[in-house]
């Protein structure tokens, strides 16, 4: 135990010297003319009175190291390291084509709905992409935006300027808002079924290099039969991520869950902390003061 401010111990020699007072003391008696009879000594009934003297020192010695604040470290915890997670989402006029009951694009964004159940507690963002970068939800731990984001940018309803796919620039704009964060982990899923022009001539290890020193890990859903471009292989392999081909809905959501079991949820010890410790004192401090207004009641010394 350790006390905010030990220096206000030392007023406990005020009690300790009252209990000594208290205890040695030998006057206040008169003399009746049956002292000097044979009746018992009254020993036993001194000790009584003594200790129900000293239960006010004993309550300034409680009130004293109440005082002094005193404290204990608490068990260390456990807690959840949070994970900051941007989807950048393709909204190109290819993301309009059949998958499922719906388009590539709904399938994509009903797969994230399911993610945001499993991973309560991170933090999500929301990217859309095509020529241009919309950031459409900032990240946040209230996934409630990302779900009412689907009907306001369906590809066949998205600008001439989202028309095209530019995945280099998209990576790039989500790192901004993940560098935004200082706590936590950090991840891109990206969803696409495209190549990305802007990713050619060695440009994807560089991209790959830049989201690597910043700790970020990007995951790559390629929604298409055919084989998902190099360059993203590069890019998710060099980040520490990977790439994942799909062309139906069931293996949409089956990589949302096995992305989940590669980057798990992690725990982290936190340092115990100094919290105060008044309870026992307290509870010590009201047993006495109620016994000494019990003793007041006729348990005292009266020397007549």
């Amino acid at each position: 135990m350790s006390f905010a401010y030990p220096w206000v111990l030392g007023l406990l020699a005020v009690p300790v010297l009252l209990l000594g007072w208290t205890w040695r003391r030998t006057g206040g008696r008169i003399a009746l003319p049956f002292d000097h009879g044979g009746q018992p000594s009254g020993r036993a009934w001194s000790i009584v009175l003594k200790l129900a003297e000293s239960l006010p020192a004993l309550l300034l010695g409680v009130a004293i190291v109440i005082l002094a604040g005193p404290q204990h470290l608490s068990a260390p915890k456990s807690r959840r390291v949070l994970t900051n997670i941007e989807f950048c989402v393709d909204v190109s006029g290819s993301m309009t084509s059949p998958l499922g009951e719906g388009t590539r694009y709904d399938a994509s964004m009903k797969a994230i709905d399911e993610f945001l159940k499993i991973r309560q507690g991170d933090a999500f963002g929301l990217t859309f992409f095509g020529n241009n970068v919309l950031h459409w939800v900032p990240l946040t731990s209230d996934p409630s935006a990302i779900r009412c984001a689907p009907p306001f940018m369906k590809p066949e309803n998205a600008p001439v300027w989202m028309g095209g796919t530019m995945i280099g620039k998209a990576l790039l704009a989500c790192r901004e808002v993940l560098t935004s964060r200082e706590e936590g982990d950090r991840m891109i899923i990206l969803v696409s079924d495209g190549d990305s022009f802007d990713l050619s001539g060695g440009n994807d290890e560089s991209v790959a290099q830049t989201l690597k020193k910043d700790g970020i890990v990007v995951y790559s859903i390629h929604i298409s039969s055919g084989d998902p471009p190099g360059e993203i292989v590069n890019i998710t392999g060099l980040t520490g991520g990977e790439v994942f081909p799909v062309d139906d809905p069931q293996a949409l959501r089956a990589v949302f869950r096995r992305i989940d079991t590669m980057k798990a949820t992690r725990m982290e010890k936190t340092a115990p902390e100094l919290l105060d410790d008044f309870a026992p004192f307290c509870m010590a401090g009201l047993t006495l003061l109620g016994a000494t207004g019990l003793t007041l009641l006729g348990l005292r010394y009266t020397p007549w």
